[in-house]
């Protein structure tokens, strides 16, 4: 299929790569439909969360154990149920980047990673309980 976006002009998009996030994002619980884009042409830590039910929205995401190597993921079972997750090694664990104009100001959500069961491409975002990772944490921290 065919996809009009707004920071890649028009791509091509496999429907068997979507991921469905059942509750959408928070903030965005209307859009439920994606598709990762970049990971899959470079190391990157850095790639593209693009919306299929909006095309005008795409999150970039990194994969925080790049960002923060002692990161960790703390959640209950109960609030993963709906991606259906059994074994651990099948998640994808993904944080949102925020790119302010000035880019050294770059940040990443660790507080609220996006999990993805890559058995099936479902997808959902956790807000973690305890305040051990901040929702802003600058990338070009030395922490």
């Amino acid at each position: 299929m065919q996809l009009q976006t707004r920071h890649f002009g028009v791509i091509d998009v496999n429907e068997k790569e979507a991921l469905h996030f059942p509750l959408g994002i928070p903030g965005f619980e209307n859009v439920k439909q994606y598709i990762l884009l970049g990971k899959q042409e470079n190391e990157s830590p850095f790639f593209w969360l693009q919306s299929l039910d909006n095309p005008e929205l795409a999150f970039v995401v990194v994969d925080p154990f790049y960002i923060k190597d002692d990161y960790y993921v703390d959640v209950d079972d109960e609030e993963i149920e709906e991606i259906h997750i059994e074994d651990k090694e099948n998640i994808l664990i993904l944080a949102i980047v925020t790119i302010p104009e000035d880019i050294t100001k770059m940040t990443v959500n660790l507080k609220a990673p996006v999990l993805i069961n890559l058995k099936n491409n479902m997808g959902k975002q956790v807000v973690m309980k305890d305040d051990t990772f901040p929702v802003k944490y600058y990338i070009t921290s030395n922490e």
